[in-house]
């Protein structure tokens, strides 16, 4: 069994490539079962430990163990961390065991990617990024690689992290921090979210017309990114309804609230990208995307960096 680390992930791992091998994966279906959470009582605070299974109905099969520690930020370390063990269908001997984190945020950065493909404007140009932690640069470029973007701004708590990144993309793009998060969002075309907030970051009233809500911070039903106002005046989709249903804060919050219903949910990925339910409405609709993140997207992201080693090595290692 090969062990595959995160620079060979990140090799392995090109924008248009993974985008695609992803969206092949929403419409040809996986055997995905519900991810399985178990909530881990530590000295320093809750942590999560996350257990996703996914499989081709004739092909590879994979499960992605993930620890989820929020607090990790005081002590300087990634809030994400786990490992990937892909095997083959023919007979379920594993492959490799593949570098999760990296596999994670960028296969996360990728599907918000598919769904601004399919849902932002065709000439959204400038994009907002809220938030600074390992996933806040995936956004950047996974959105400029199906978008000709040419604006970006940052913003977050920490203003010296979000001003860092802004200068490590300022050779790519009109790219700068900000503190007023309210003009930011009111003049951006496509706003990714990224953070862990229980308490919302983005307000209805900011967004402008045509704009494009990326949400994919917000993991478990107590945190979000946006208010009620968000969902009420934006067409809704999601990646997978049971992901949603379990999973997505900011939804189930505004159901709470009686702003929201779940039936109101315009469309899952897989529909959208089968043509069977609409997406933009027109230039002026607003979209939102809530992502929690999907097994069958981390299976074709370690079938993509498998397959992809395989080829360098002539096919040696299967």
């Amino acid at each position: 069994m090969r062990m595959i680390t995160g620079d060979e992930v990140a090799a392995s791992l090109q924008w248009p490539a993974l985008v695609d091998r992803i969206g092949q994966a929403f419409r040809e279906g996986v055997e995905a079962p519900p991810r399985h959470h178990h909530a881990m009582h530590r000295p320093d605070g809750e942590a999560t430990m996350l257990l996703m299974p996914a499989w081709q109905p004739a092909g590879y099969i994979g499960v992605k163990m993930v620890n989820a520690f929020p607090q990790n930020a005081a002590y300087g370390l990634p809030a994400i961390s786990g490992v990937y063990l892909l095997s083959e269908g023919d007979h379920g001997q594993p492959l490799a065991c593949i570098d999760g984190s990296e596999l994670t945020r960028r296969r996360t950065a990728a599907a918000s990617a598919l769904a601004a493909r399919e849902l932002a404007r065709d000439d959204a140009g400038s994009l907002l990024v809220v938030g600074t932690g390992r996933l806040a640069p995936m956004l950047i470029e996974a959105h400029a690689a199906v978008r000709r973007v040419e604006k970006v701004r940052i913003w977050g708590r920490n203003a010296d992290k979000a001003q860092q990144l802004a200068a490590d993309y300022a050779d790519r793009f009109d790219c700068d921090a900000v503190d007023d998060l309210e003009k930011a969002v009111g003049e951006a075309d496509i706003v990714s979210c990224a953070t862990l907030s229980t308490e919302p970051l983005i307000k209805g009233a900011w967004l402008k017309p045509g704009v494009h809500l990326d949400l994919v911070g917000a993991f478990r039903p107590t945190m979000r990114e946006t208010d009620d106002a968000c969902l009420t005046r934006c067409d809704v989709f999601v990646d997978t309804y049971a992901g949603a249903k379990g999973e997505a804060g900011d939804i189930l919050q505004a159901i709470e609230s009686g702003a929201f219903r779940f039936d109101a949910i315009c469309a899952d990925l897989g529909e959208l990208l089968l043509r069977e339910k609409v997406g933009r409405r027109s230039p002026e609709s607003m979209t939102l995307f809530k992502s929690v993140g999907a097994s069958l997207e981390d299976l074709a992201a370690a079938v993509e960096v498998w397959e992809q080693l395989d080829v360098e090595k002539g096919g040696d290692e299967k």
